[in-house]
């Protein structure tokens, strides 16, 4: 017989108001003027500050000089000490491949959780595509079922390109043969997805007891696969690149601009205000404006926090890395997203939304936020030196090798020590895997 049993529990979830900073934190800058058009057309309460409009409207009928280069990006002006107008700098009429992904969501009925989730799921994807983040993490903080949590993936999984948010290369080879789990390439990747990856076609041929042609039709099927399907579209640099943040140097001191000037500053209606705080209006009507009011209320703060964050993450960031920031560009220290996060008392998946597809425009050049974050390696005499100046010298090893006769990852360890980095054979592995450069014998393969 069951028994009713009473547990006491603590657990942490998102309110309405920081679901929404959340959702806005992590908009790019282009994305954000969006956002914000969005909301002023379905928001009555939430309204463009006047002043701001009378501005624009005088800037449009002013005359124009069509002798200027309309494409021409030069933001040089904004490292003098004096800007005559931060509303000069353009922007640039892009669709972020994520928030692309997030419009996508409107082909299915969700609902306001479901949707929560989804979109929670398409900002944790990396730059393959791949889902970064573990479920029952989303599941705990919007306090949700592993389950309903897979469920909302499973519905993400359906969107184009084919294969997006799978949890690793597997599942998204899986995803994409979705309908033919019946043929004999979909079995090869379900039962033998190890020997395929490591070429053991010989072992693969014995188990499935299948004939070299066979075997040469499934290899032809699957490498026709897409292994990556966010490729080149998740921070990729192939697009306009409008930097969310500059950092400026004056008089010796780094100043960071969050660079959104010529977003519309938003203010409360002051109609609806007044309406809401009539006694003699409808019950329905009062519920309904007070909605409106909060979530216009929410979303003002949640683009000051925005702003507020951005900055801090971004001196925070130049206080960590001063020979970066002092004009050695190729010197990183190991720094993680928790010691930002602890530096300025903020949860890492704040510095995280803070940090994904943002980029700052310094005096070296523009720079994507998350470039700035590497671990660190620990030598044998005590020394920490960031991973990245490892893998630079892994691949300037692997780029020069005699492809003839490749090294092995052995190789490549004893080359390293040489060079007065003792690094484990499984680490160049794992190095070489993030570098997405194969093993030797395929290397070898390459060349022929």
């Amino acid at each position: 017989m069951s028994r009713l049993k009473q547990t006491l529990s603590q657990r942490q979830t998102l309110s309405p108001q920081q679901v929404l900073q959340a959702s806005i934190l992590q908009l790019n800058v282009a994305n954000l003027e969006q956002k914000i058009l969005d909301e002023l057309e379905n928001n009555p309460v939430l309204e463009q500050d006047e002043s701001q409009e009378e501005e624009m409207v005088d800037t449009e009928s002013a005359e124009v000089d069509y002798e200027e280069d309309p494409d021409e990006y030069e933001p040089a002006n904004i490292y003098d000490n004096v800007r005559s107008n931060d509303r000069d700098i353009p922007v640039a009429e892009q669709v972020d491949f994520v928030q692309g992904l997030v419009r996508q969501l409107d082909s299915f009925t969700l609902s306001d959780w479901e949707r929560t989730i989804a979109e929670e799921l398409l900002w944790n994807l990396d730059e393959n595509g791949y889902l970064a983040v573990d479920l029952v993490l989303i599941a705990d903080r919007y306090d949700r079922t592993n389950e309903e949590v897979n469920h909302v993936l499973e519905k993400v999984q359906q969107l184009d390109p084919p294969g997006i948010a799978a949890k690793d290369l597997q599942d998204c080879l899986l995803i994409q043969m979705k309908g033919r789990e019946q043929t004999l390439a979909y079995q090869v990747v379900l039962n033998y997805f190890g020997d395929f990856a490591n070429h053991r076609y010989e072992s693969i041929q014995l188990n499935m007891n299948i004939s070299k042609d066979s075997l040469g039709e499934i290899i032809e099927e699957i490498t026709h696969l897409n292994p990556r399907p966010g490729e080149g579209k998740i921070g990729s640099g192939t697009e306009t690149v409008i930097p969310d943040l500059l950092a400026v140097q004056r008089e010796g001191d780094w100043v960071v601009i969050v660079n959104d000037s010529w977003i519309p500053d938003l203010n409360l209606s002051n109609e609806y205000v007044t309406l809401l705080n009539q006694k003699d209006i409808a019950r329905e009507t009062q519920k309904y404006l007070k909605e409106k009011y909060d979530s216009a209320n929410w979303f003002i703060q949640a683009i000051q926090q925005r702003r507020h964050t951005l900055t801090a993450v971004m001196e925070t960031i130049i206080k960590k890395q001063p020979a970066f920031f002092n004009g050695n560009i190729e010197t990183l220290v190991p720094m993680k997203l928790q010691d930002i996060a602890s530096e300025i008392n903020m949860d890492i998946s704040t510095i995280s939304r803070s940090t994904r597809g943002k980029y700052v425009d310094t005096p070296y050049g523009i720079f994507e936020l998350k470039s700035f974050f590497t671990e660190g390696y620990i030598l044998e005499d005590g020394e920490e030196v960031s991973t990245k100046t490892i893998k630079d010298l892994l691949k300037k090893l692997i780029y020069n090798e005699n492809k003839d006769s490749p090294f092995t990852d052995t190789d490549l360890a004893k080359k390293l020590k040489d060079g007065g980095f003792p690094v484990a054979r499984r680490t160049v592995a794992k190095y070489r895997e993030q570098l997405n450069l194969p093993v030797a014998r395929l290397r070898r393969q390459l060349t022929k």
